[in-house]
């Protein structure tokens, strides 16, 4: 299965403007220094929008954020776009979402950066309220909404898959026990089998099947050779993460380099 993952340059997260100065405070977990090695004042697409680009322009490969920073947007704006995207896109569209790392950018969007987790994890529960019920009623902490109509629906009977992103074990407990699946980013290829073998305790310790999650990896120093290895681990999908030509024009021999390099003839 081929998939397109909004994730712009070389980072993952849903940075759709550079929110936080230059020499943040806030650690970068997926880098060993801490630091984002993306420059600050790099195009950062908002996502959705980004996606909806591609699928007016495609009509088979599925399409996913990777990721957006959940706890940053209002529940039942993004419940609405991201069902609209799934119903432009004839249904390939996914979700992936994470906490949040940055306490600035947080800030300036006036969110309280403490907690995130925990909003992460009602924005979920009232998203899916939303994409399944007319109308839909919920109460939390963060979130509260009574006898609204948010249309339209996505078009999986009521439901969107959603992917959680982010290498904590909390993550993977997250992936687990809200979500469809796990998105692992910057992982060293060494590491992926011990995350796996974190990921299939959870689903152990809550009574779900393992094999009912996708499980979306991008490797630090991934290479091809690697692949047996990842399909062994349980991995269904490998990010190649890598930034795109400045020239249009050059993009179609990107594309078709990349295919050459990682994509195995079968059999």
């Amino acid at each position: 299965m081929r998939r397109c993952w909004s994730q712009p340059l070389v980072h993952g997260c849903d940075q759709h403007r550079r929110l936080v100065a230059d020499g943040s405070a806030s650690h970068y977990p997926y880098s060993a220094d801490g630091r984002i090695a993306v420059p600050a004042d790099a195009d950062w697409l908002d996502p959705l929008l980004a996606l909806t680009f591609a699928a007016a322009v495609t009509s088979r490969i599925e399409l996913a954020s990777g990721v957006l920073l959940l706890p940053e947007h209002n529940p039942v704006l993004l419940a609405k776009q991201a069902a609209t995207l799934d119903v432009l896109s004839a249904g390939r569209f996914c979700l992936g979402v994470g906490v949040g790392w940055s306490a600035e950018e947080f800030a300036a969007l006036g969110v309280p950066f403490a907690g995130r987790g925990r909003r992460t994890d009602e924005y979920l529960a009232a998203m899916r309220t939303l994409w399944a019920e007319d109308p839909a009623s919920f109460t939390g902490e963060f979130t509260r909404f009574d006898a609204i109509r948010v249309n339209p629906k996505p078009l999986r009977g009521g439901r969107l898959p959603v992917v959680v992103g982010g290498n904590s074990d909390a993550a993977l407990r997250r992936a687990v026990t809200l979500a469809d699946g796990w998105y692992g980013f910057n992982v060293p290829a060494a590491d992926v089998p011990a995350r796996m073998a974190v990921l299939a305790d959870e689903c152990t310790r809550h009574g779900r099947a393992f094999d009912e999650l996708t499980v979306a990896v991008a490797l630090s120093d991934g290479i091809p050779e690697h692949l047996p290895v990842l399909g062994t681990a349980g991995v269904t999908e490998l990010v190649v993460v890598g930034a795109p030509p400045p020239v249009p024009d050059a993009a179609a021999t990107w594309v078709a380099e990349l295919a050459a390099t990682w994509i195995r003839p079968e059999g």
